[in-house]
This record gives structure tokens, sequence and C-alpha cells, in this order.
């Protein structure tokens, strides 16, 4: 069949329909170039016209969404180019009703509104781009930290359900100014529902309803990839998130892609290990990973991709591999 253009490849893909490959994308960290909101649009259209990937998940450090409550984190050279937090602000139940909430236009979340702005000149209507949403749980942690937030919530409710309202509140502001900079959608990442974490009672009173009212802010976009990180994911209590994509680290936990399928609409997203076949793998095995990822989905409703973010000393014949390897089927 024809050439396909990207919206197009990925619009059939999602619904299920005969495409000309199975589409493929991969996403990474750019530390340093990250603290600068230009520098990191250079960076991220630098790597999309290496590889000529079927979208960009544009990947700011996480702290972007709360460093303007008063977060500070440096790199230390983490192989994923995340970043580790040296000031978290929120101490007690009183700090969290101390949050007020940001204006989206001001500050770090404008600087990423600008580097929005500079990808969208630079890669025009051809190249969709979607931008990180952490959620409303991953915002709280890493305003006071992983063990703390999960022993507030159990402690303290109410008080972090107040932190909750106020970081759902400017998020919902983010991705409408992100909306009107053009993006096909948001990379909303989860990583509370996972069982090792949170029950899943817990999860649908602290999680699920936050979770939803940002989605809805995002509702009409129609590229927007639901992230669950971590092992032992709440698979089927969030697979009905109002979502056209799933992404989970298919080849660490349950499910497969092909059960993932099963239990999702729209199209899955992975196939390939980030650790073990991207960073010290050979184009091979990305390979016959991809191969195997082709057979459990049929090369039907399915992005060939990593269940989390490309390291960044992966090779580059490796990334080269996952982009051909589309192109082989």
């Amino acid at each position: 069949m024809a050439d396909m253009s990207k919206r197009e490849r990925l619009e059939a893909t999602i619904h299920g329909e005969e495409t000309d490959r199975v589409p493929v994308a991969l996403w990474r960290h750019f530390p340093g170039d990250d603290q600068s909101p230009l520098d990191l649009a250079a960076s991220t259209v630098a790597f999309q016209r290496q590889y000529d990937f079927d979208f960009v998940k544009v990947t700011p450090a996480s702290s972007f969404c709360v460093r303007d409550w008063g977060v500070e984190d440096e790199w230390l050279g983490n192989q994923e180019g995340t970043r580790e937090y040296t000031r978290q602000p929120v101490a007690g139940p009183g700090s969290w009703q101390a949050l007020r909430p940001l204006d989206p236009g001001q500050g770090t979340l404008g600087g990423q509104l600008r580097c929005l702005e500079a990808i969208r000149t630079a890669v025009g209507e051809e190249v969709p781009f979607i931008q990180t949403i952490f959620n409303p749980l991953s915002q709280a942690k890493n305003l006071v930290g992983r063990q703390n937030l999960v022993a507030q919530l159990r402690e303290e409710p109410e008080a972090v359900k107040a932190g909750l309202e106020t970081i759902t509140a400017t998020t919902e502001a983010f991705v409408g100014a992100a909306r009107e900079r053009g993006i096909a959608g948001i990379f909303f990442a989860v990583q509370h529902a996972s069982r090792e974490l949170l029950s899943e009672a817990e999860y649908a009173e602290f999680g699920e309803p936050f979770d939803r009212r940002v989605l809805a802010a995002a509702e009409g976009l129609w590229l927007n990839v639901l992230h669950l990180h971590g092992n032992r994911v709440m698979f089927d209590l969030l697979a009905g998130y109002p979502v056209q994509v799933l992404n989970w680290h298919d080849r660490e936990t349950p499910p497969s892609l092909t059960e993932g399928q099963a239990r999702f609409p729209g199209a899955v997203l992975g196939g390939l290990r980030q650790w073990e076949t991207m960073l010290r793998g050979k184009p091979a095995d990305v390979y016959r990973e991809a191969r195997d990822a082709f057979q459990q989905t049929g090369s039907r409703r399915f992005i060939l991709g990593t269940g989390c973010v490309t390291p960044i000393t992966a090779p580059w014949g490796n990334l080269r591999a996952a982009r051909q390897a589309v192109e082989r089927g």
C-alpha cells in the first residue's frame, strides 16, 4: 500500500486498521540540555531528525512541573538521564495546605511552553509531538519523597488530598496551555499504580479521581499515551482511562503485549527492553525482540518502543535497529 503520513499511520494503528508498517517511537532524557527550554527543544528535534520516529515525546526533567513550588535537583550521571532531588519542600500536613496553584505561563512551566513552541516551529505539521505530564501523585512524590508520600496519605489523607487538588488544578491549566502550542496529546506518566506501592483501593482514592481530571483537560487530543511505571501494575484499573495508547514495562511485568491488547481497546506501545536490549544488547537482539512483538500483536494496534525511557548511553546502532525493524517487518 502507499506510504502513509505519521498521523495517518498512528491513527490507523489506534483504530486497528491496516497500515503501511508498524509505527515506532523511542524517547530519552537530555540531561543538562533539559535545564534550558530552547536547548531541550533543539536536542529533541535533532534526535527526531536523526531517527525519524513516528511521534516525538517531549521529555523534560521530572522537576519541570514542581520546581516553581521550591524543588531543587541535579543530575549525578544517572544513565536514564534522570535527576536526583536535593530539596523537597513539603515537610508535613501544613505544607500541603500551603501550596498555591501555579500560573502555567510563568517560571519553569512557562519555559516548557516555550520549548513546545520551538519544537512546533521546527517540525511543523508533519511530526506529531506529545508533552510529558506527570500525574498528580507523581508530582506529590517529587514534592515530599516517595516513602513520605505513602506514609502521609495513610496518616494524613485529607492534607494530602488538599495538595493533590492544588497540583491537579495547576496541571489542568498547563495541559490547556500546551494544547494551544499544538501538541497531539500528552504522555501521562503514572508511577504509583503499582501493587508494590499502594493497594488498588488506595489508588482509586488518591490517584484515579485526580488522573481523570487531568485526562479530561486533554480530551479531544488524538494521541494521548498512558504510561504505567514499575512492576505489578494495576493494568485493569487504569485500562479504562480515556487514552488512545497504553505503555508499560511489558517485558518485565505482566501483562504481556498479547494479554494487554485483549484488555485495552486502543494501541499498545512497547516490546523492547530498555536495559537488556537497548543498552546492553546488539542490533540483532533489537531485531529479534521486535519480531517477537510483531508476532504477539499481529502487527496491529501496536507501536514499537520501550517500556520506559531509552538510556542516554544506548548505542546508536540499537536505536537505528529499532527504526529499521519496522521497515523489515
